[in-house]
């Protein structure tokens, strides 16, 4: 075999090894970022299904992005109504393309932790918070400013290490 002929061969190996070493060096509990960490929460301008002022003013509270049709979002509902309870936080359900029907009985039948409902049919709140699926946690302080994404359905491991800390300094600052 010509050494030339062995070039593509070596690149394919070179470039296998790079991927497999970062994949190795990752860190499978870290948090997927947000360009929206550290910025102004985007503002929902969005019919309610149910409650009171959808974003408070002022307080620290919590945006939960659901779907009736997403069974990790029906398993973390309860965990967000401890959210509520023990974070002493609002905490505005954000329904990403349902109707509202469908997310009138889901809450119904499945309990409802929110403070607030709003309604999302087309996804275009969901878009300004450049929401990727669904269960997503967004944690906003007192001047509005996001300041946790958390990708995935709240456990109640999240709830205890990472939310309810958050949540705690912020209302201190």
């Amino acid at each position: 075999m010509r050494p030339t002929a062995a070039l593509p061969l070596l690149a394919a190996t070179a470039l296998v090894g790079l991927l497999g070493r970062s994949l190795l060096q990752r860190d499978a509990h870290a948090e997927p970022t947000s360009p929206l960490i550290g910025t102004p929460a985007p503002v929902l301008d969005l019919q309610r299904l149910e409650g009171g002022a959808p974003t408070p003013q002022g307080e620290v509270w919590v945006l939960n992005v659901f779907a009736s049709w997403c069974a990790p979002c029906r398993a973390e509902l309860p965990v967000l109504g401890q959210l509520a309870e023990q974070g002493g936080v609002r905490v505005v359900g954000l329904d990403y393309r349902d109707s509202q029907d469908a997310a009138a009985a889901f809450l119904k039948r499945h309990g409802n932790p929110y403070a607030a409902t709003l309604l999302d049919p087309q996804g275009r709140g969901s878009l300004a918070w450049g929401v990727t699926g669904v269960p997503e946690t967004f944690v906003i302080d007192r001047r509005g400013i996001v300041r946790l994404r958390h990708a995935g359905p709240v456990t109640a491991d999240d709830l205890q290490q990472r939310l309810l800390p958050l949540i705690g300094r912020l209302k201190r600052a």
